[in-house]
């Protein structure tokens, strides 16, 4: 990520989000989310964001992959 590049607050959003469903994996990225503030997230659009440019069964092979019992 370069510094000199200015992103506005929807990418830095984006990015923030990406970063933590990297890091933390999508249950505990929502769950960090909701800790930090309790106003009302759209949680169809984050979905969008993160899961574009994937097809349902690479999603479905990474969960299956993530699940635990």
């Amino acid at each position: 990520m370069e510094i000199n590049n200015i992103m506005d607050d929807t990418e830095i959003r984006v990015k923030g989000i990406n970063a933590l469903y990297k890091s933390l994996g999508s249950a505990a990225a929502m769950r960090f989310l909701t800790l930090l503030h309790k106003t009302p997230t759209d949680y169809v659009e984050i979905s969008r964001t993160i899961y574009q440019d994937q097809t349902i069964d690479e999603i479905f092979t990474r969960s299956k992959q993530n699940w635990q019992d």
